[in-house]
């Protein structure tokens, strides 16, 4: 049984390329990147490359990357690492609605020590929108975070207007842009952020690295106290590898991202449109805003997500983010979207990728739509 990979915003396949460019740093070239001899040179410069190969995607400066161990990581040092610079009573944080739950876990620590948290709705297509945002500053308001792109329906928030907002109010802005990088172009200067955070195995890289852009000028207080590692921000030996495969994927993300996103627009849009065909009364999530061009988000009407799947376990997708699709959790973005329980029962999130094929979407809609119809007629 063929499978057929539809959940490329859980994770991706590391690109053969990357493997090639870390496996002589899990062998070879072990030394250590704070060791002045010529092994420990060497891992510093291959960490350097792929820090000048990140900055690169982002349109940013090498000095405003920080490696991490992760989108999880980024985020918290963003939120964390802004707030805990000032007491309780002087903090106020801002949050969206649909924010991962790497976002809205650090949020919730932070107000259990006394911090003001507001978090902002979204409209019916998952768009924040920046009146939201204003209407949320206060006057000890710090830091707004607004993730770039939403990893459930692929709704693209309004990150430029959001920052001149938050900027004329002297607050910071954070995106988690973990969805959006390597798959629109993501450049720091353009939507104007002050933080922004990267994870590697979004775009083809391994899993357990990642980055946060910090602007110049911005200060943060490090979650990881140590030697001076990442100038300060991330104490801890680096991890020269899969830094070294970072680099790697930025690079080919940068090199590839116009031709990616115009073959995967039409891979979507083509899943989409034989599924509407196939499927009366099929809701597509987030339709009318700008989203992802590999992400579709639907409901299939009077049957279980679920349900659906376990009927086609040829194809790898999700009912929802995968951080949450391991148990009946309520997806928070289509909650706050508006949606009804039963609504959300149908939800199932399918994206596309690099090595996807018209083959693969063509097979994957009659397997699902032949699931659908079997559910349905069962039902009456």
């Amino acid at each position: 049984m063929r499978q057929i990979y539809l959940d490329y915003n859980a994770t991706t396949p590391i690109a053969p390329s990357v493997v090639e460019a870390m496996t002589p740093f899990l062998s070879g070239h072990y030394g250590n990147p704070s060791s002045s001899h010529a092994m420990g040179r060497a891992a510093k410069e291959a960490i350097e490359d792929s820090r000048v190969k990140v900055a690169g995607l982002l349109g940013c400066d090498r000095d405003e990357i920080v490696f991490t161990g992760g989108g999880t990581e980024s985020n918290n040092l963003a939120l964390k690492g802004t707030m805990l610079q000032w007491a309780p009573k002087e903090g106020h944080l801002v949050i969206s609605a649909i924010e991962h739950p790497a976002v809205v876990a650090p949020a919730k620590f932070l107000e259990s020590l006394g911090y003001g948290v507001t978090i902002v709705p979204c409209d019916a297509h998952g768009f924040v929108h920046p009146s939201s945002i204003e209407a949320a500053l206060k006057p000890e308001t710090k830091l707004v975070s607004v993730m770039h792109a939403n990893n459930e329906v692929g709704t693209i928030q309004p990150i430029r207007q959001i920052a001149e907002i938050c900027h004329g109010k002297g607050v910071l802005l954070h995106t988690d842009a973990s969805q959006s990088v390597g798959k629109i172009p993501t450049y720091v200067d353009q939507l104007d952020v002050d933080l922004l955070t990267v994870a590697c195995h979004k775009f083809y890289g391994p899993k357990g690295i990642g980055a946060l852009f910090v602007r110049e000028g911005v200060s943060i207080e490090p979650l990881l106290h140590g030697a001076s590692h990442e100038r300060g921000m991330r104490g801890g030996t680096e991890n020269t590898p899969y830094i070294v495969g970072m680099g790697q994927a930025a690079h080919l993300a940068a090199n590839c991202i116009d031709e990616s996103t115009e073959s995967m627009t039409k891979l979507r849009n083509r899943l989409n449109d034989q599924l509407a065909n196939g499927i009366p009364g099929l809701l597509v999530n987030g339709l009318k805003a700008t989203r992802l061009p590999n992400t579709l988000s639907v409901v299939f009407p009077g049957v279980s997500g679920q349900d659906i799947l376990k009927r086609v376990p040829e194809i790898c997708a999700s009912t929802g983010s995968a951080c949450h699709s391991s148990g009946l959790v309520t997806s928070a973005t289509l909650s706050a979207m508006g949606m009804s329980a039963e609504e959300m029962d149908g939800a199932v999130r399918l994206c596309v990728g690099w090595y996807s094929s018209e083959e693969e979407v063509d097979r994957a809609s009659n397997l699902l739509v032949d699931a659908w119809e079997n559910l349905a007629s069962s039902l009456f």
